[in-house]
Formats: C-alpha cells, structure tokens, sequence
C-alpha cells in the first residue's frame, strides 16, 4: 500500500502575526513546528503499514526550512519526504497550495490513499485536503476518526458529525482528513532521528511538477484578505468572591436569580 501524507509546517499557535498589508502571515522569526493535527495523519498511515506493509511519503509545500517538519516526520516512521519549495509558490492561499500538492501527487505516480490532517493550526480552513482530491479527481471522506477496513479496491471508515457517526465506503485511490479521535501519534524512535539525519529529501519546483505559472503564489491566488482584525471580547462579566458562609449564600441567590431573569431556570 502507498501512502502520501502531505504536512504543514506552521507557527506555535501563540506566535501567530498576519501582516495587515498583504493579509499573509509573518512567519520571520517565529519557531516553526509540524502542525499537530498532522500528527494524527502520520500515525494512521503508520498503523496501515504495519498491517498491510507498503510505503509512506511525506509532502509539503514551504521555505528550505520546511525540511525541518518532514525529517520529524521520518523521525516519527515515513519512508520518505517531498518539499516543494520555489519562491513562485510563496503566498499561495489553499485554492493554489492544493493545486501544487496535487501536481506533486500526480508526479509521484500510483498510490493507493492520501491522508491529511483535519486542517491546519494557522489557516484553520481544512480546505486543502478537499481541494487535493478535487484537483486530482478522486473520492475524499473529511473528519474520518476510525478505518474500519480496507480491501484492494475499497475503504470503510467511521466519519464524525454533529449527531454522532456515519459508516462509509470509498473507491481507491481516495483521500481522507483525519481527526484527533482516529489514534495517538506515537514519538520518533532514536533509529527514525538517525535515519532522517542522515537522509538526502527530494525537492522540487514549479518545472519539476508541470505547475501552471498563473496558479502559484499569491498572484495565482483567487483568496484575497480584505481586512485583519483583532475580535473583541464583547461580554462582561462580573466577578465575585465570597470570603465568608454569608457571601457565599448571597452569590447563589445572586445566581439563581440571574438565571431566573435570563429564563434559563
């Protein structure tokens, strides 16, 4: 079974800047971590491994120093790692992104599943995943938080919604983002670290993969942020502190009646 994970180095969430000119995100200087929802992806694809044996490759789409995120994810059990990286590509919105992901794919030949993470920390869209199997033309199941079973033509999972959980199949090659409930990604062993020191990562460029000039970047891009704002926290509450039995009564009688005004009780 051949397995593409693409992954996404991304900032800690508490260092995440956007510049309020270009609606971009100011990545200089902020430490730079694998997304943690990708994690998950990792795993699943490790666990079908080890019971159907095959391949796994990691793919993404950053600066040289997004090499960083695919050695962690050699580390972590993926045979091999993908970065696409060229200037061309930078300012890409998710339309654009998954569309150069997609290329890679196609380059990369037969496979039998992709398997992306739910969505990324910094964008949280969860559009890219979907986007790839759109560009590429195949199935995709989104919020997938358990593989039931898998054949040679088909997949059966469970998919989390609102209600609780749908049973489906899918044809292969298909595509799915996984969410938190499907595993518990395991740490890189002492032998992945060495292995992916030592490993020599393929890049490529626009020309590598037959991308389209007028669909990378941020010309390339049909999202445009119009506008940045920091939200406001519009409700205000009020805080009590009983230091005594009496206090104590008044502030749940205070309660009971608030709640009273509101008719939640």
């Amino acid at each position: 079974m051949k397995i593409i994970v693409p992954i996404k180095q991304v900032p800690e969430t508490s260092n995440v800047k956007m510049d309020p000119e270009t609606g971009t995100m100011i990545r200089d200087g902020v430490e730079p971590i694998v997304n943690p929802l990708d994690l998950y992806a990792i795993e699943a694809a490790i666990q079908l491994r080890e019971r159907f044996g095959g391949e796994i490759i990691a793919l993404t789409m950053g600066p040289p120093s997004a090499r960083q995120a695919l050695k962690e994810a050699i580390a972590m059990g993926c045979d091999d790692g993908i970065l696409l990286s060229h200037k061309k590509f930078a300012g890409a919105d998710t339309w654009s992104t998954s569309y150069v992901l997609s290329q890679a794919i196609r380059k990369i030949g037969k496979y039998d599943l992709i398997i992306c993470g739910e969505r990324a920390t910094d964008g949280d869209t969860g559009q890219v995943g979907p986007g790839i199997a759109a560009w590429l033309d195949i199935p995709f199941l989104t919020y997938v938080s358990a593989i039931r079973e898998v054949t040679n033509h088909t997949l059966c999972c469970e998919r989390m919604v609102e209600t609780g959980y749908e049973i489906l199949e899918a044809d292969l090659p298909c595509l799915l983002t996984v969410v938190k409930e499907i595993n518990f990604p395991r740490l890189p062993t002492l032998r992945g670290k060495l292995r992916a020191k030592t490993m020599e990562l393929n890049m490529m460029g626009p020309e590598d993969v037959d991308a389209k000039p007028e669909n990378l970047g941020l010309k390339g891009s049909p999202t445009r942020v119009v506008k940045i704002t920091t939200p406001q926290v519009a409700r205000r509450g009020k805080i009590i502190t009983p230091k005594n039995e009496q206090e104590i009564v008044a502030a749940v009688d205070g309660m009971i009646e608030f709640l009273r005004q509101k008719e939640i009780i």
